[in-house]
């Protein structure tokens, strides 16, 4: 399976936003956007000159399956991000997608912002999204209840 990234457009985003509404994947995934309209605005100000995050979209062999993106950049004291990734195709789940996409992605990321190391948060029971941040190099920090539910954060120099 070849997997690449891709710019982000609007359509992505609609897409995006209702493909990730499926229940299993909500339940995964955290998300700020209530309304296609929210994503739209934040993808619309991620677009913006100093803007604190920068995504791409992920395909397939040719398919697009998920988003991989970085927040809350910072370049300045103490350069880092927090990344996040959705693979919202679930025939791509358990095939190593999320894997190599974050692999593409954090090579880019290193090549683009001068960052000391990369941040990223799951919640404790995803083991698949928790394997994809081992295999990228990432390693535990913490776990925390949030919500009332367990979290992790794992984190990797770049």
């Amino acid at each position: 399976m070849i997997i690449s990234l891709h710019e982000r457009t609007e359509a992505h985003v609609r897409t995006y936003f209702q493909r990730t509404q499926d229940a299993e994947i909500k339940e995964m995934l955290p998300s700020s956007a209530e309304t296609v309209e929210d994503a739209l605005a934040m993808f619309r100000q991620a677009g913006e000159p100093g803007a604190s995050s920068f995504g791409r979209t992920i395909y397939a062999d040719g398919v697009y399956v998920g988003d991989v993106w970085c927040y809350g950049i910072q370049q300045e004291e103490a350069p880092n991000a927090m990344l996040s990734y959705c693979i919202f195709d679930k025939a791509c789940w358990g095939r190593g997608v999320a894997t190599e996409a974050v692999r593409l992605f954090l090579a880019e990321v290193k090549a683009r912002y001068a960052l000391n190391s990369v941040g990223a948060f799951a919640y404790a029971d995803n083991a698949a999204s928790l394997r994809v941040l081992e295999k990228n190099g990432f390693r535990g920090v913490e776990e925390f209840e949030e919500e009332g539910r367990l979290s992790a954060y794992w984190e990797r120099e770049v």
